[in-house]
């Protein structure tokens, strides 16, 4: 998709369709430049038309007409933007996504933008821009029929009409490509998460983890079961030993040219990656079951995020750490009852083999806290219970750092992605208490998501830590904005964020010394990782 600046007057240009966003309070006497300019091209029945069907400006509405040769746009797409109080860039990336979706089912190639004189213009086009390039994913490569129409071109070019007094810069040209790479990024987890577990198995995720290594001029280890048993990881070889696909391991890291740069504590992001997860021997139902494709979204987020942050090259090193199985029921699989020690010597009672990601995060977490990082972010689809607790699009964002926990939701915020704040609280740790190994690795119901959260906890130490729970968004019930039906690659926005914030913020980019690791159990290292 190519993006373009052009003049005010440029709505008089040809056009197939002119998109045109609107405030609730943009309806009234004082109406937009453009919208005034294509109601009297209209003779007064664009704003009769939107009178008549009751588009109001709000929030998801939206209007076409057709302009019948009397404008050079053959069509006009008016979009509710809501209320200005309540404006934020992420309303307006949900409604270009709305205009991308009918540009689509209408086989649009090209159509002109009004820039919405809303927010920070460097901040309004690259949510234009966003919404746009994820407003027309699309994941039909297994569906035969329609082979034509896969082929014909899609939305292809885009001019952006500034507001009078505004005109096209370098800001605003790097605002609009950062917004291409990071929805690029996006779309291409979207991609990893929709596809199906008998093509995206743990080999073929750690396939990713080179290739975005190779493009993005990361260093990439990959690592097998021996070097998995190498470094001891009895809860990762757990849950994996059920499968008939190895597991993998997987490291990529972004390290500055710069010495004094590289030589910075790290960002170390951390993705939960069972890339099917059946439930194991405490086998899911059926409906549940088929989802659990999407169990590697964490994951898929990581490995999208760090091929644009190794483009935004920030100065301090950012490691993406990844553990890759399924979750399979079979006679070697792990059962109800069994202890497994992880990589730091605890001993964990199996519970419930449902509860497997936790214990694969477990070891790759300690692994993480090793290379002693200013700190960690992970994420996963880990418990139904956050769910339940905050619906299908709102991360769940657990710590106890508040620093840290704090610049993760500005992140999120400055991304457009829902957040919020839930606590890891010592009450519910009883719930995890085993009479016969150190902890068990599955609670009582109630609490289900903290529970989970206080289990991960147990394997960073004193690190600052951040713990995202994306089992709700990380796939979309619903068509809705630039969302589709499926995969969302929820995430990868606010990880960008993230590392965007604290290559700003000196007081997190400074060399200062991390907190002590925590301590892997005792004995020798049978294995290292591969280079790939």
């Amino acid at each position: 998709m190519n993006f373009s600046f052009v003049p005010a007057e440029a709505v008089r240009t040809d056009s197939a369709m002119l998109v045109i966003p609107l405030l609730e309070s943009d309806l009234g006497d004082t109406a937009p430049a453009a919208l005034a300019a294509a109601d009297k091209g209209l003779e007064g029945k664009l704003c009769a038309a939107a009178t008549q069907e009751g588009f109001k400006g709000k929030a998801d509405q939206t209007l076409m007409m057709h302009t019948l040769g009397k404008l050079p746009a053959e069509r006009v797409l008016l979009l509710g933007l809501g209320a200005r109080a309540k404006f934020t860039p992420e309303v307006l990336r949900l409604a270009a996504g709305r205009a991308a979706k009918t540009a689509q089912k209408l086989k649009l190639t090209e159509l002109t933008f009004i820039v919405p004189d809303t927010a920070p213009a460097d901040v309004v086009v690259r949510a234009i821009a966003e919404g746009l390039l994820l407003g027309v994913y699309k994941f039909d490569r297994y569906k035969t029929g329609g082979k034509e129409e896969k082929k014909a071109p899609g939305l292809g070019t885009v001019r952006l009409v500034l507001p009078e007094g505004s005109s096209k810069s370098a800001e605003l040209q790097e605002a609009v490509e950062l917004g291409r790479r990071v929805a690029e990024a996006t779309n291409w987890a979207r991609d990893l998460v929709n596809e199906p577990a008998n093509v995206v198995d743990p080999n073929r995720l750690a396939q990713a983890a080179q290739e975005v290594a190779k493009d993005s001029g990361l260093k990439a280890t990959i690592g097998g079961r021996r070097e998995i048993e190498g470094l001891r990881m009895g809860m990762f070889l757990g849950v994996a030993q059920g499968s008939a696909h190895e597991p993998r391991l997987i490291h990529l890291a972004y390290v500055p040219k710069n010495p004094k740069d590289a030589r910075r504590a790290p960002l170390a992001l951390v993705g939960k990656a069972i890339t099917f997860d059946s439930g194991g021997l405490s086998l899911k139902p059926a409906d549940s079951m088929v989802e659990m494709k999407t169990d590697m979204a964490g994951s898929a987020a990581v490995l999208a995020a760090m091929r644009v942050i190794g483009e935004l090259k920030p100065p301090f090193p950012v490691h993406a750490f990844i553990g890759a199985c399924e979750n399979m029921p079979s006679g070697t699989a792990y059962r109800p009852g069994d202890i497994l020690t992880s990589r730091l010597g605890k001993t964990v009672e199996i519970t419930n083999t449902d509860a497997e990601g936790r214990l694969v995060l477990g070891d790759i977490l300690a692994w993480a806290v090793e290379h002693k990082p200013a700190a960690i972010v992970d994420l996963a689809t880990l418990t139904g219970a956050c769910v339940i607790a905050l619906g299908n699009y709102i991360v769940g964002a657990f710590g106890d750092h508040d620093a840290t926990v704090e610049q993760v939701l500005t992140a999120a915020k400055t991304a457009g992605e829902e957040f919020w704040r839930m606590p890891v609280t010592e009450l519910q740790k009883d719930s995890l208490r085993s009479e016969v190994a150190d902890m068990k690795n599955a609670g009582e119901r109630w609490g289900g998501a903290i529970n989970a959260a206080l289990f991960l906890k147990e394997f960073v130490g004193d690190t600052p830590w951040v713990h995202l729970d994306i089992a709700g968004p990380s796939i979309s019930p619903k068509e809705r904005g630039y969302f589709n039906k499926g995969a969302t690659g929820v995430g990868v926005r606010t990880l960008v964020e993230l590392v965007r914030l604290r290559a700003t913020s000196p007081e997190s980019a400074q060399a200062e010394a991390p907190a002590a690791p925590v301590k892997p159990a005792k004995g020798k290292a049978r294995g290292k990782p591969a280079r790939a």
